[in-house]
């Protein structure tokens, strides 16, 4: 496979999205310092090397787990020559196309046109050691009028660059959740990439508690009219965690839509966020309907989360588009309503974060993981602040 051309700016012009190299070669791109836009709030220094090209796969550092498939679902790996993979992915930073190099084997997970099983599909990636590099490759292919809810999980530990494509065909529906509940030593950055048909939606929660550091990038695009996607996400870091969540949504077809939704929360010294959403709408995108919002609530000192919203717009005819960004601290006054009624303080800030996270847990339909995850936030709010 060969790098996309796309026209560079002129010289001294700023690089728009619509420019961004795109490429399978990792030596398309220049080495990583830390001063370019993508990456100057990551540490390059705590991704252990992935951003470099001297490793090699180390293996035995993955496993998956798969529970009982439904009928006109399948799962398994395939070899380099499937025409399938990179056919919607083509990496546009270092680490991407890293993964896609170093990557070997691609794991499939197919679902027949027209299949609309009544459960969620549950696939974990378990981590068995941070102390080697790992590369993965997950190809999600969902068929022509299909109805389907995935849930992808990742646990353990490891230090994983990885990317996932998603295809959904004409007028097919997914749900997908990814939850990245790592160890406390993994390392992750993911790229993960949807292609969407006519009338196709896709809705994908992500949400992301563990880790060391986690960089996750989601992008869309679309192939015709009437496509939608809906991209949610609830992160939550303690302390010494770096949790980067980064979308593009490239609106290329008339009449589509598009909606993000992220909202995260922060405690304990140096726990850091990031969250950057990028939305590019084209000449030909006429009828787009856009918005994304990102909140953040800080509970503690020494916390800190960074957002970005972007909109690039190359027409006028849209039928919407927006974005906002808010940040702050825990509300007091919340708290002290609630201890006026009685309620002790400590199951007062559980109420609270538990009504600013609410809206995003409903949105996953699987109500034995809903469950989980929220007893997950509420025993890390209980604990207080990792040292």
């Amino acid at each position: 496979m060969t790098t996309e051309a796309f026209a560079p700016p002129a010289p001294g012009a700023p690089q728009t999205k619509a420019q961004t190299l795109r490429s399978y070669d990792v030596a398309d791109f220049p080495t990583l310092t830390g001063q370019e836009e993508e990456w100057r709030f990551t540490p390059l220094k705590r991704l252990r090397g992935l951003a470099d090209d001297g490793f090699t796969a180390t293996d035995g550092r993955l496993r998956y787990e798969v529970d009982a498939l439904p009928d006109g679902v399948t799962f398994g790996g395939v070899h380099e020559g499937d025409a399938r993979i990179g056919s919607v992915l083509t990496p546009f930073d270092r680490v991407s196309a890293l993964a896609y190099g170093r990557a070997g084997e691609a794991v499939v997970v197919e679902v027949a046109p027209e299949t609309r099983p009544a459960e969620p599909v549950s696939i974990r990636l378990v981590g068995l050691g941070a102390d080697g590099a790992s590369f993965g490759h997950t190809f999600v292919e969902v068929g022509r009028f299909a109805e389907v809810t995935l849930v992808l999980e990742q646990t353990g530990s490891v230090t994983l660059a990885d990317n996932v494509e998603v295809s959904v065909a004409e007028g097919a529906r997914l749900t997908l959740v990814t939850v990245a509940d790592w160890a406390s030593d993994a390392v992750q950055a993911q790229h993960l990439r949807v292609r969407l048909g006519r009338d196709a939606r896709i809705t994908h929660v992500q949400v992301t508690l563990g880790g060391e550091l986690v960089r996750q990038y989601t992008s869309v695009d679309y192939t015709g009219r009437g496509g939608e996607a809906e991209l949610y996400g609830l992160y939550f870091a303690d302390a010494g965690q770096h949790l980067e969540h980064r979308q593009l949504v490239d609106h290329t077809e008339p009449d589509c839509r598009s909606y993000v939704g992220y909202r995260g929360a922060l405690q304990g010294a140096s726990a850091h966020t990031v969250w950057v959403g990028d939305v590019l709408i084209r000449a030909s995108a006429t009828g787009t309907d856009t918005y994304e919002i990102n909140r953040n609530l800080v509970l503690t000192d020494g916390a800190r989360a960074d957002s970005v919203p972007n909109l690039e717009i190359e027409t006028g005819e849209v039928a919407g588009a927006g974005h906002a960004s808010t940040t702050g601290r825990f509300d007091d006054e919340q708290l002290f309503y609630l201890m006026a009624r009685g309620i002790p303080e400590d199951e007062a800030r559980k109420l609270v974060v538990r009504g600013f996270f609410a809206e995003l847990l409903n949105k996953i339909p699987a109500e034995k993981l809903r469950e989980r995850l929220g007893e997950q936030i509420e025993t890390r709010l209980a604990k207080g602040p990792a040292v």
